[in-house]
């Protein structure tokens, strides 16, 4: 565990040259001034000193009309040089007895935790921002995006579902009719054979009354007719015999009756059919619907026990939901002031347990009680918060004007 104990810059930024002892029983380091002095510069030493610049976020890291810049900063276990030149820069991490450390960036990165938090900053994100930083510093048991996008389409897809049932709208059905519509060509068919059966009756009827007519009238020539006679009456009982194989008589008049409306019946069975369809395509519905809900409420479930089960830096009661992060399970943004800022500063505190650091870009923002209560935490906590103000800091601060200390 460790603090800054000597900061010194040279030809940084908009510093000329500054060095900064601070108190070592306070806990807070006003860096004070007008704007455009280098106050801002100050803070950004401790910053590049401990992780370095890029040209993209620092494209002029050297004072303009120098050739070299240079930042010392001592800690209670290290010394940090970093060097500028118009090539690049260099660091050396040595420890107060003098050994050097071959990897000093990979030891700095080992204290450094997430210096860069800014606690004021913070609590002035925009919801969306506060939570995408919240959720760099927590490890939950699932990929939120992975998450948000099944959830999303199930939900989609449950609303169509949704639509669907609407669609079929309201429907009755008849369970007593048949499914199965009635044949007109099948009854056709069995007109047709009682027909048949009355025609092959019609024909035997003739040829008894022919065979009848014959036997009389041989009956009147019998003497000339005999041999004829007896062929008739052989023919007269071959006939008769056959009566029992005939089939039976039918009346078609059921069938006519059926057939005249098989059609309008056909037309019901029809329009019960489409019904009962409906009927359970609806149930169907209704058991995707379920289903579908089911696996959202899972998902949520899975969510809150992820979150339940998430530690959040420093134990602090911190959730989030669609709309950004949460405190005490309400909008971070609706909580108090002194409630943001002590749940940052308890954030920023959490993640630098090596390097007792903490700087505030903006101080100016803060009024007497804000401030107090920063001091306050930092001193519970035994930290050290850099703090940038426009002014004199109140009369505690360190006066930059014109890139060094005034």
């Amino acid at each position: 565990m460790t603090k800054i104990v000597r900061l010194t810059s040279t030809n940084y930024k908009r510093i000329v040259a500054a060095e900064i002892t601070p108190d070592p029983d306070g806990n807070l380091v006003i860096v004070a001034g007008k704007n455009g002095q280098g106050k801002t510069s100050v803070l950004d030493s401790i910053t590049a000193a401990l992780g370095g610049v890029n040209a993209k976020t620092t494209p002029k890291p050297i004072r303009d009309g120098e050739e070299r810049a240079e930042i010392v900063l001592e800690t209670e276990e290290l010394i940090v040089t970093r060097r500028f030149t118009a090539s690049g820069s260099t660091l050396t991490v040595k420890s107060h007895d003098g050994a050097v450390y071959p990897k000093g960036q990979a030891k700095l990165d080992d204290l450094l935790g997430k210096l860069s938090l800014d606690p004021l900053a913070f609590t002035q994100l925009s919801d969306r921002d506060q939570l995408a930083t919240l959720l760099d510093l927590v490890e939950l048991p699932f990929d939120l995006n992975k998450l948000a996008a099944e959830r999303k389409d199930i939900v989609e897809r449950r609303a169509d579902v949704g639509r669907q049932g609407k669609a079929i709208g309201e429907v009755t059905a008849d369970e007593s009719l048949p499914t199965e519509e009635t044949s007109a060509s099948e009854i056709i068919a069995k007109i047709r054979q009682l027909e048949a059966n009355a025609r092959a009756r019609a024909e035997w009827a003739n040829g008894v009354s022919l065979a009848e007519d014959k036997v009389s009238a041989i009956r009147e020539q019998i003497k000339e007719l005999t041999a004829e006679l007896a062929n008739w009456e052989s023919t007269l009982k071959t006939r008769r015999d056959g009566q029992s194989v005939l089939p039976p008589a039918h009346d078609t008049a059921p069938l006519e009756a059926q057939l005249a409306s098989v059609e309008d019946s056909n037309a019901a069975i029809r329009a019960n059919n489409e019904a009962l369809s409906k009927v359970a395509r609806q149930a169907a519905l209704r058991a995707d619907y379920k289903t579908l809900s089911e696996q959202i409420d899972a998902l949520d479930k899975q969510k809150a026990d992820g979150l339940a089960a998430a530690t959040f830096p420093g134990g602090l009661p911190l959730g989030f939901d669609e709309t950004g992060v949460l405190l005490n399970g309400i909008p971070f943004r609706q909580a108090s002031g002194a409630e943001q800022l002590r749940a940052s500063l308890a954030m920023a505190i959490a993640l630098n347990p090596k390097l007792r650091v903490i700087r505030i870009a903006d101080g100016s923002l803060l009024d007497s009680d804000n401030l107090a209560l920063v001091e306050a935490v930092a001193r519970e906590n035994d930290f050290q918060v850099w703090i940038e103000m426009v002014g004199d800091g109140d009369g505690r601060g360190i006066i930059i004007e014109d890139g060094q200390v005034a």
